[in-house]
């Protein structure tokens, strides 16, 4: 049986990584059955390398090998090209048409990117992977096929269930193996190699000396978030070794090839846990602030009432003044001005707070984008009440009476 090495000299893969080899390890030992397995990874990592070990260390390895980019196919066409058509079946079908699935029986099907299918083609694949049936375009005849499918995806497939974007049930049945490839910044290791693999064939392409890295141009790279991964750091390798005169690439050069922006930028299949869950408008949050201020000062109020009451010390005159502050905050209005006794001297001129006016094109009120808020809550958690009000910060008592007042 191959080695791992091995399998890295076949299909031209640098690196000694632990995730890669463990990712690599995986492949190997699923190829020789016909479970279906998903690839995770960010966008450049390599993952169609992945389906090709399987492939080729599987019992289909004479048959054929299909590679479809989901993504790049028009929503209109995709479950032609998928699954054929019979002729007439739509205006341009001027023949009968084999789709992939027809063309692979025997084979294997690489769905890259298969996050991006629509929900009715998913249900296609569904059928196919439960029944090994499919049905052309405008045909009521179901046909055979023995494929197996390995998908990639380098999105948040949980994420895109719970926003209805695709089907859990396919989800489960593509996601049987997961093999999961490690970004190149976390393979900093193998940077510098990768770097060397792709220098020396670019120069032989070319047919000019390859190109080096300074000692300190090497810790450039290795430090870099490579946000495009191994195809970013192979087409910054190829304009070096195009454009650049001088051999000997140092860090003045090298950071004028790599963009000043080192944070991740491209989709990747792991969340940091704090997603925005709410796409709010930046008015939205305003009021959402303001909302939150104002159940901290409602709290503030009930801890100073305790603190008054076992305090026997406690003046009358400060309970009062602490309790018109409060009232004052609670009838606050935009526009209105708040006027609040001096403590230093009687007879001085009270102190003033102006709320200014919000200039709004909507003229939206406060009591409104409340209303809104509230709905938008709801909403989005099926009516339970509980959800709404952890999200929007208040109790859920005090959502019930919100609810009762507007009668929503």
């Amino acid at each position: 049986m191959a080695s791992i090495q091995d399998i890295k000299l076949r299909f031209g893969i640098i690196g000694n990584a632990p995730e890669l080899d463990r990712a690599i390890a995986k492949s190997m030992r699923v190829a020789p059955t016909d479970i279906s397995v998903m690839v995770y990874g960010e966008s450049g990592t390599g993952k169609e390398v992945i389906p090709k070990i399987i492939h080729q260390l599987s019992a289909r390895k004479h048959g054929p090998y299909i590679a479809v980019n989901c993504g790049a196919i028009p929503e209109g066409t995709i479950d032609s090209e998928l699954f054929g058509h019979e002729k007439g079946s739509f205006t341009g079908a001027t023949a009968n048409r084999k789709g992939y699935f027809e063309v692979a029986d025997g084979g294997t099907i690489f769905l890259d990117e298969v996050g991006e299918l629509p929900l009715a083609t998913q249900v296609r694949l569904l059928r196919v992977l439960e029944t090994g049936e499919f049905i052309k375009v405008g045909s009521s005849k179901a046909q055979k096929t023995d494929v197996r499918i390995v998908a990639a995806t380098n999105a948040n497939m949980q994420e895109a269930i719970q926003n209805n974007r695709f089907r859990e049930d396919l989800f489960y049945r593509l996601n049987t193996v997961q093999v999961s490839l490690p970004p190149l910044r976390d393979r900093k290791d193998d940077i510098q190699l990768i770097f060397r693999k792709f220098a020396m064939d670019f120069a032989e392409k070319y047919k000019m000396p390859s190109v080096r890295l300074s000692e300190e141009a090497i810790d450039i790279i290795s430090k870099y978030y490579w946000p495009g991964n191994i195809r970013q750091l192979r087409n910054v390798t190829e304009q070096l070794s195009v454009v650049e005169e001088s051999r000997m690439i140092g860090v003045k050069v090298l950071e004028n090839y790599l963009p000043k922006n080192s944070t991740k930028t491209l989709p990747a299949l792991y969340n940091s846990g704090k997603q925005a869950a709410n796409n709010y408008t930046e008015r939205e949050i305003l009021y959402k602030v303001l909302f939150d201020m104002k159940k901290d000062i409602g709290d503030l109020k009930k801890l100073t009432q305790e603190l008054m009451k076992g305090d026997e010390n406690f003046h009358e005159n400060n309970a009062q003044l602490i309790n018109k502050v409060y009232n004052q905050y609670d009838e606050i209005e935009t526009g209105q001005t708040i006027l609040l006794p001096s403590h230093q001297n009687e007879d001085a001129e009270p102190n003033t707070i102006q709320v200014q006016e919000v200039e709004s094109q909507e003229n939206l009120s406060l009591q409104e984008k409340e209303i809104e808020m509230i709905q938008s809550c709801l909403e989005k958690h099926k009516g339970k009440r509980k959800g709404a009000a952890n999200e929007l910060g208040i109790s859920e008592r005090t959502l019930y009476r919100k609810i009762k007042q507007y009668n929503l």
